[in-house]
């Protein structure tokens, strides 16, 4: 919220700062209680022999928070996890990367890390899907599989000796992403799950939420879809294959106007509250563009502080 900016008039603001108090009001008491910013003291019991952590510091016999965020406790260990933090990548992370370098052997990707992540020419399928090793003729026809610029949807295989990541796209789900858009969010706001793919069959559209912040909203591709044609099919098919049709190019718009009004309001990028977003500015007949206006901002914020009141309120019903 701290980086939104929009030309609200005085109701829109008005409406927009009690759906934002409500929100905050619905926030479990657990985690405002364990919230500390720099210099607030962390209450711990001396005599267990606690182990200082990351985000905290010994200041006169008490444990002191160096960091803004939430008090974690694991076992003996108490340790301060910042709410608003760059990419800590993980092995087995889904990530969306930008190649910004062809080197021998590998591509650099820049992954919205401290570091450019790489991917071995080894560590991914080749085009003609056949398992054997590669050689001198791979190497020199590495630009013709992904060339600068392009965005590839890749996995967290490891670290390198220098901090960066090493990546591999062996499975067929991974690999060029094309015919769509590149959506940059903070990284806090996509938690890590089971499935980062999905497909939006009412849409035609496949959505990828990459654990480092980039999200790609782009027309669905069938996998494992490589049929073999002939170098003079493959030109007639050419205009064919690279058009997106007309309602599919406005369902990626939608979904990813709908990204950029969750992010911009701070909410935690799931597919269910991004598909919920686009169906209600559908429904509302909210035009594309217009979906980034300040109307739409509000409207948003409210129908979130509704639904999370409601959830709360059958939570306490079943109780």
């Amino acid at each position: 919220m701290r980086d939104l900016h929009l030309s609200l008039n005085q109701t829109q603001r008005v409406r927009l700062e009690a759906a934002l108090h409500e929100l905050q009001s619905l926030a479990p008491a657990a985690a405002s209680a364990a919230a500390v910013t720099v210099a607030d003291t962390i209450p711990v019991n001396q005599e267990d022999n606690i182990l200082k952590g990351h985000g905290t510091s010994d200041q006169d016999g008490e444990v002191v928070a160096t960091l803004c965020g939430v008090v974690e406790r694991v076992n003996k260990l108490v340790y301060v996890r910042t709410l608003r933090a760059r990419y800590k990548p993980e092995v087995g992370d889904i990530i969306v990367g930008r190649v910004i370098e062809i080197a021998p052997k590998r591509w650099r990707l820049e992954i919205n890390f401290s570091q450019d992540a790489v991917l071995m020419l080894s560590s991914m399928n080749l085009p003609d899907g056949i398992q054997r090793r590669r050689t001198a003729v791979d190497e020199l026809n590495m630009r013709s599989i992904f060339e600068e610029n392009d965005v590839i949807c890749a996995e967290v295989r490891g670290f390198q000796h220098d901090g960066s990541l090493h990546l591999q796209a062996r499975s067929e789900k991974y690999g060029k992403l094309e015919r769509g858009q590149l959506l940059t969010v903070p990284p806090y706001l996509v938690k890590r799950k089971k499935q980062h793919f999905h497909h939006l069959a009412q849409y035609d559209v496949d959505l990828i939420l990459g654990c480092n912040g980039f999200i790609w909203v782009g027309e669905h591709v069938v996998v494992g879809e490589k049929t073999k044609t002939t170098e003079d099919q493959q030109k007639s098919s050419d205009d064919a294959e690279n058009f997106t049709p007309l309602e599919t190019r406005k369902h990626i718009c939608r979904l990813a106007n709908a990204v950029r009004v969750l992010s911009a309001l701070g909410f935690t990028l799931t597919v269910e509250l991004i598909i919920e977003t686009a169906e209600a500015s559908a429904s509302s007949n909210v035009e594309v563009n217009n979906m980034l206006g300040a109307e739409f901002y509000v409207q948003t914020a409210e129908r979130e502080a509704k639904r999370r009141a409601d959830l709360l309120r059958k939570k306490n019903g079943a109780r």
